[in-house]
């Protein structure tokens, strides 16, 4: 008890501090985890501790992701994804298997040996990569979906390979080891549905554990877990959601199949589910701690010793595996259209290799293929692929994606007839303006930097321009000399500051109307010079409070008049608010800014309490009372 204390204390401790710095510096949290491992190494081997092990038990966080990530992908969507799911996951699987195993051969290494260490590199890390698309908000991305599609199809890939790597066993080995396939830990002990079957009744028996699982997530589950939500004890809905999770991945075990897999596709399954969002929320904190886990142990099992002995091969090596796989990838990239920041971020993000390389690198050892003394070497050039993905991510993020964000791909479109208003960024947000303007009779200019948007815009008649908003050149083009109105609607909040400070201190006689994206940000954007911000889900939060005072029994009119008044005077303290705001400064920091937002709160609350006192219990059936001119007037003043 006392030692798995210890360990646990160790591991907890180690996370919480080394992930919030590497947050702090931007590292992510996959890094973080990674060096807080390494720290840990000495401490765990003076106590003797068995981190492969651990590793083995923390790979299940693995398997809850992939749960969590079925439960985001609807069966049609997943339909949708076959192209690239089997053209682009089996050309990587294939092409990468086969470049680094002709490596191998030049290298003057055995075919088997050759086949087998290219199978093992072509895999790459689903828990990192998919962990850092979704810290990075990039898997709805070009680049993210592609990567989940050859990261889904080489999970698949991992169950032929299993089968096959037998098959590839050196007789000299085998001559030396044969019993080495059952291994003296007791692995070849595991409890099997399958051992011993013929391969026709293997294949029954598989195929009835994926049926029981569709089946089962299909008609089983909901009445199952509407029986459990009776007892209305979260504690049970989560000990049934991880029974759940555990018992696929263990029936998948007995069959020889990939745990993640099976798991994967009972999240498919359950898309759909009522109970989707409570499976979700109650799983995601044991993925979060396991898959810590897991990178932690991958950092601590890094042989230093090997790899002081022989830096140069180890990194050497390491590096050419990457670059082999990143160019592969970048070539397919390319063919199925995953183009520009999108081909990189796919290309760069799977060039390491998998956790699931440490089970093929125990599983080919242990069946005579891998000999001895390569099987060490190959641990360490996954590890270290794994240690330098948060490294590439980086890479991307600082050098990449701002070199394709300044860089226009195709020219900026000539604008031959300009009107008096424009409108940056044709969005959720600034298309709705655009409509709305176009409605009422005036020409407008649109300018957008994404081509496939302005083409579908362009299809439906609208005047729209490719370029960057941003550059004066651009702005010139579009008229903004004689231009009475720029609305600025771009989603980049730095950008949008940009462009509404340059605009208000060269083009003064332009009024802007600027979208912003929160408080904060319209403080910033009434700095730069605007005036008139509208913050980009005020209107629809305060359409909301409107309709909830009404649920509680105020008169439609009493709601409307007392959110006008809320309209009004949250601009008012706004305005006064903004004059004390220091972007240099954080809010709560801001002394004088907080002493006055807090009487500024209550006398705003004072206020719409004396108006609505009395509102809820004065509802009458009689229809909408028109306001009075004052009221009128009063309005009108609050949206200026």
């Amino acid at each position: 008890m006392t030692d798995f204390l210890i360990l646990a204390f160790l591991f907890l401790v180690a996370g919480v501090i080394s992930v919030p710095i590497a947050s702090r510096l931007g590292l992510g949290s996959v890094l973080g985890y990674l060096i807080a491992g390494i720290v840990l190494s000495p401490i765990l081997a003076l106590l003797h501790v068995d981190v492969i092990s651990i590793q083995h038990f923390a790979e299940f966080g693995v398997v809850m992701m992939l749960f969590l990530v079925g439960l985001e992908l609807e069966p049609k969507l997943l339909w949708e994804m076959r192209a690239r799911l089997l053209g682009l996951g089996g050309l990587q699987v294939g092409v990468t298997a086969a470049l680094i195993a002709a490596a191998c051969l030049a290298f003057g290494l055995q075919w088997q040996l050759s086949v087998a260490i290219g199978l093992i590199f072509a895999l790459s890390s689903t828990a990192i990569v998919l962990q850092t698309l979704n810290e990075k908000g990039l898997m709805k991305s070009d680049g993210g979906q592609a990567s989940f599609s050859v990261l889904l199809f080489q999970d698949i890939a991992v169950i032929p390979m299993l089968a096959f790597i037998p098959l590839l066993a050196l007789p000299s080995l085998a001559s030396h080891g044969g019993d080495a396939a059952h291994g003296e830990d007791g692995h070849g002990a595991a409890l099997s549905l399958v051992e011993g079957l013929s391969g026709w009744q293997t294949a029954l028996v598989t195929l009835a554990a994926i049926a029981l699982v569709v089946v089962g997530g299909m008609f089983l589950t909901r009445p199952a877990f509407r029986f459990i939500a009776h007892a209305n004890l979260r504690e049970i809905f989560v000990a049934a959601a991880l029974t759940f999770v555990i018992g696929i991945a263990l029936l998948m075990t007995l069959v020889g199949l990939s745990p993640a897999l099976g798991t994967f596709l009972a999240g498919v399954v359950l898309a759909n589910s009522e109970y989707r969002h409570e499976l979700e929320s109650d799983i995601d904190p044991f993925r979060g701690l396991l898959l810590g886990l897991f990178f932690m142990t991958v950092g601590a099992a890094i042989d230093f010793g090997l790899l002081v002995a022989e830096p140069f091969l180890i990194i050497g090596l390491t590096l050419g595996v990457m670059a082999i796989k990143a160019g592969v990838l970048l070539a397919l990239a390319y063919i199925f259209h995953v183009r520009d920041e999108q081909g990189w971020l796919f290309g760069m993000g799977l060039a390491q290799a998998g956790e699931f390389g440490f089970v093929l690198i125990s599983f080919a050892a242990a069946n005579a293929v891998l000999p001895p003394d390569i099987a060490p070497r190959l641990t360490l050039i996954v590890t270290l692929s794994m240690m330098l993905t948060p490294l590439l991510f980086i890479l991307y993020d600082r050098t990449v994606l701002p070199r394709y964000r300044s860089a226009e791909p195709q020219e900026a479109d000539e604008i031959s007839a300009p009107s008096h208003i424009i409108i940056a960024g044709h969005g959720r947000f600034g298309g709705v303006i655009n409509r709305m303007l176009l409605s009422a009779g005036q020409e407008t200019t649109v300018l957008d930097h994404s081509s496939k948007q302005l083409e579908v815009l362009r299809a439906f008649g609208v005047r729209a321009f490719y370029g960057d908003a941003t550059r004066p050149d651009l702005l010139h083009a579009a008229g903004i000399e004689a231009a009475s109105l720029l609305v600025v609607a771009i989603d980049d909040r730095d950008e949008a500051t940009k462009l509404v400070s340059y605009v208000s201190q060269n083009h003064p006689h332009v009024h802007i109307t600027a979208r912003a994206m929160d408080r904060g940000h319209v403080y910033e954007l009434w700095a730069a010079g605007c005036r008139d911000i509208i913050r980009d889900t005020f209107d629809s939060a305060v359409r909301a409070g409107r309709s909830t005072y009404e649920a509680l029994g105020m008169h439609p009119f009493e709601a409307e008049r007392t959110a006008r008044a809320f309209v009004a005077e949250n601009q008012r303290t706004i305005r006064e608010l903004a004059n004390l705001y220091d972007p240099d400064i954080p809010v709560h920091e801001n002394g004088a800014y907080t002493i006055r937002a807090r009487e500024l709160l209550d006398e705003q609350s004072a206020q719409l309490r004396s108006r609505g006192r009395g509102a809820f219990h004065e509802r009458s059936e009689r229809g909408w009372t028109p306001p009075s001119l004052k009221d009128q007037e009063v309005a009108a003043q609050s949206q200026r």
